[in-house]
């Protein structure tokens, strides 16, 4: 038997995500209907709506009332076309949240588990582009245009696909359970705040050469390029002889993509020229950097 409309929320609520995607299908028509309602373009209504079910997928735990699910998801529509109108970016929270008891983090780990498998299932521009537009916070289009080295147009499109593809695979959730992958294991985090302190302490090089390609590429969004381990080095060590201190604020994954966010933490004189966060868009090979990205804001 199928199951009603709040007995599909308690199970997404627990981490199951077939059970999301049969709610989001049955609620599609209805949040349809509130995007068209709002924005004039069937193209940009159907974005909107995407861009719930997504919202919806890290926020389900917000509901406390299983039997409200039909006007939370319209309230969601209707938030997201509203930012649309406004230009502003549609940023999805992060699945845990501060407040949660332990069983609650628990629960949401297999959705979370879930995003990190569906979007390992997109191609690696796909992949850039939603990890920055969603999981960060240099989310508009003129900054990942920037970080990736695309023009905005392209963002723009590919966000577009990736939005889909992700929408897609959450209503093909609903026919089979999902069996689980991890989600940003502990090892990213501490392979970044070991990569951070490293350049702090003055052994950046050391960590480069046991964890990164010898022949990595690097770009800066100011234009400069720079192929193996020495010039990063070169470019740490002057950082941090200037007082350009860098400390990990976010880790993010999908397969081979990693993002680091890093809050620059400034003194003496750099505290007029520096910009108080970095993004570093890696890719990798192999399980190691081959490829590095990076933009300051």
């Amino acid at each position: 038997m199928i199951a009603e409309s709040p007995e599909l929320v308690v199970l997404a609520q627990r981490g199951d995500a077939a059970a999301l995607g049969e709610l989001l299908a049955r609620h599609r028509a209805g949040m349809m209907a509130v995007a068209l309602s709002v924005l004039p373009r069937a193209a940009d209504a159907e974005d909107a709506v995407q861009d719930a079910s997504l919202t919806a997928l890290t926020r389900i735990g917000d509901l406390r009332d299983p039997a409200a699910a039909g006007p939370w998801l319209k309230m969601i529509v209707r938030n997201v076309c509203r930012m649309r109108l406004r230009a502003a970016p549609p940023v999805l929270p992060s699945l845990a949240d501060p407040r949660d008891t332990p069983e609650e983090l628990l629960e949401r780990q297999a959705l979370r588990d879930w995003v990190a498998h569906a979007m390992g299932r997109l191609s690696a521009p796909l992949r850039a582009v939603t990890m920055l537009r969603y999981f960060s916070s240099a989310h508009s289009y003129d900054e990942i245009a920037a970080i990736c080295g695309v023009p905005s147009g392209t963002v723009r499109r590919r966000l577009h696909e990736a939005r889909k593809q992700l929408s897609d695979a959450l209503g093909a959730a609903r026919h089979a359970a999902y069996d689980g992958a991890s989600g940003v294991p502990a090892a990213h985090r501490a392979e970044a705040e070991e990569a951070a302190r490293s350049g702090r302490e003055g052994t950046f090089g050391a960590y480069l050469r046991g964890a990164w390609h010898p022949d990595v590429t690097a770009a800066w969004s100011d234009g400069r390029r720079a192929t193996g381990i020495p010039p990063l080095v070169t470019v740490m060590e002057r950082n941090v002889g200037a007082g350009m201190v860098p400390h990990v604020a976010d880790v993010s994954a999908a397969r081979d993509l990693l993002l680091w966010e890093i809050d620059v933490r400034v003194t003496g004189a750099a505290e007029r020229t520096c910009a108080p966060q970095a993004y570093w868009l890696m890719s990798l090979d192999r399980g190691r950097v081959s490829g590095l990205r990076v933009f300051q804001r």
